[in-house]
């Protein structure tokens, strides 16, 4: 048996949730991944998940094995990619992260372009807005809004992620007058559960700098369920630009307080200091500098 297909399947299982969505993932059967974990089991003479009809869970000693067997398939792709590397042509697998927003509405649309300029490298794209763990979930890149902590990652400084204040016609008509920040405590606020944003929004005014303390009867971790809930009159949403730039252009949504900017968040890409920048990252980091460095948002 193929132990690094066993764990690879094994691998997939877990972080999928269930032989099926590891076979759709895989593109083989849910049978032909149960037989490669029961072969990993039998090999080892160890089960490593409780099966039922209904779920799976991992064992006391599956836990372990995962976490053990991770680090080998990631330490395996890094052997790889040493090979990839003196053939100086960006090729292979490449797995990266991005904030929902920014991953549907800026990163999604230019990505076809850098996969017509490599055409021997493949991505596999995730979007959350969780700060996800770039090393032990084996990712090459990761974008990342908002101030860095000392993580130890190398980190690429790109243009600013600005956020746009706006409500749809239909609210203001019939919501209380909104001349300064101050007066947000009066209206209904739709709130991102994710940063700071659920309990204070920041203004920069000619007035100064206003800390305002709002409370939302939406919360949610992504900004789409909120542009929904902006469109259809329900309140105000402080979301990306990028999110809400066509509803204010065609005047589905109002932007608000003109006289008050509400402070850029920084936009990064990182990746790992003891990674070998392989030609696929390198080019991909190339890229992206190319496409969201300084001055690529600019109006």
């Amino acid at each position: 048996m193929d132990r690094l297909t066993g764990m690879e399947v094994f691998v997939k299982s877990v972080e999928c949730g269930s032989f099926s969505a590891a076979a759709d993932v895989m593109q083989m059967s849910s049978q032909l991944v149960g037989k490669h974990v029961q072969k990993l089991e039998q090999h080892l003479g160890v089960q490593l998940l409780h099966r039922s009809t209904r779920r799976q869970s991992l064992t006391d000693f599956g836990q372990i094995f995962y976490e053990r067997a991770k680090i080998i398939l990631a330490e395996v792709e890094t052997a790889e990619s040493m090979a990839e590397e003196t053939r100086a042509v960006p090729a292979g697998r490449l797995r990266v992260n991005a904030p929902v927003s920014f991953g549907m509405r800026t990163l999604s649309p230019v990505l076809p372009k850098f996969m017509k300029l490599y055409p021997e490298v493949a991505v596999e794209l995730t979007l959350a807005n969780r700060a996800v763990d770039l090393i032990d979930e084996g990712y090459d890149a990761v974008f990342r809004v908002g101030e860095l902590s000392d993580s130890g990652l190398i980190a690429r400084r790109l243009s600013p992620y600005r956020l746009a204040l706006c409500a749809s016609p239909e609210y203001l008509a019939k919501a209380p007058p909104l001349s300064s920040p101050q007066d947000l405590t009066r209206h209904e606020c739709l709130g991102f559960s994710h940063t700071e944003l659920r309990t204070h929004w920041t203004f920069n005014g000619p007035d100064g700098r206003h800390v305002i303390p709002v409370t939302s009867r939406l919360v949610a971790d992504h900004g789409e369920p909120l542009l929904c809930a902006a469109l259809a009159g329900l309140g105000i949403m402080l979301q990306p630009l990028e999110l809400v730039r066509d509803y204010l252009d065609d005047g589905q949504l109002v932007e608000l307080l003109p006289a008050y900017t509400v402070p850029m968040r920084p936009l990064h890409v990182l990746y790992a200091p003891d990674r070998r920048l392989t030609p696929k990252l390198r080019s991909f980091l190339d890229f992206v500098v190319a496409n969201f460095g300084a001055s690529a948002f600019e109006d």
